[in-house]
């Protein structure tokens, strides 16, 4: 399965073949946590980047964010990095308005989907950053601020010399904690098998969180319900192929 995401994590000069050091830097020269993919625009999707944009998208020029103002409310938040064409997002958006999403993706046709269908749906609980999810992380999300953190099927660079370009390492899930409340979660889902293993090893090693799943299916969780199952999922459950899913709970 190609991540729904259309991203690509981190990349790397150096020959590592497992997780990087905690301390490793999370930008280094040439390096970008996706690759952005050409693809065709559809009137909708221009329409939702011309018309809708301006209402709803977010740039890192817009600087650090005071999100009860942006929202004009004090709720839940959740962050989905790599939306793919944002039907997973959407989904959510439109079960719970009492949460504010922020979508971040940096793949145009998806964007513009998104923003079209939202602005169709009129729902008024999304924003979204066509921007490099690190940089938005770093520059725009307040520490603290968010109830969940989402990444749903990143790239899992399966071959093992382009491991280091797998988005989540320590320096990175380090991020995320700084960025979640205190009982906050981040929630990671893959059909790939071994980069589950590697989504464990490196949370299970991470300070400051704990992972909710029971003994019995550690460290895995069961496909929780407010998870979207997307139609590439459920095609590839009905040929037998699995997916983890992984919440990991900020303690600190």
């Amino acid at each position: 399965m190609t991540d729904t995401n259309d991203t690509v994590p981190n990349s790397a000069n150096t020959a590592t073949t497992g997780p990087e050091n905690a301390d490793a830097p999370l930008h280094r020269r040439g390096i970008k946590s996706y690759v952005i993919r050409a693809g065709r625009m559809t009137p909708a999707q221009s329409r939702g980047l011309e018309d809708v944009w301006p209402r709803l998208g977010l740039t890192i020029a817009d600087g650090r964010q005071d999100l009860d103002a942006l929202f004009g409310r004090q709720t839940p938040r959740v962050v989905e990095i790599g939306f793919g064409m944002g039907n997973s997002l959407i989904e959510q958006a439109e079960r719970h308005p009492d949460t504010d999403f922020i979508g971040i993706e940096v793949h145009a046709p998806g964007v513009g989907k998104l923003l079209d269908e939202v602005d169709k749906r009129g729902l008024t609980n999304l924003r979204v950053y066509r921007e490099d999810a690190l940089a938005v992380l770093e520059q725009c999300l307040p520490e603290g601020s968010l109830t969940t953190l989402q990444l749903f099927f990143p790239d899992p660079w399966p071959k093992k010399k382009h491991h280091k370009r797998r988005i989540v390492q320590p320096a990175f899930v380090e991020l995320i904690r700084t960025r979640l409340k205190p009982g906050g979660t981040f929630h990671m889902a893959t059909d790939w098998e071994a980069y589950a293993e590697w989504m464990a090893e490196v949370m299970d090693a991470a300070p400051g969180y704990a992972n909710t799943a029971s003994s019995e299916t550690a460290p895995y969780v069961p496909r929780p319900e407010f998870r979207p199952l997307t139609k590439f999922e459920a095609r590839g459950e009905k040929l037998g192929h699995g997916v983890w899913d992984l919440i990991y709970r900020r303690e600190v």
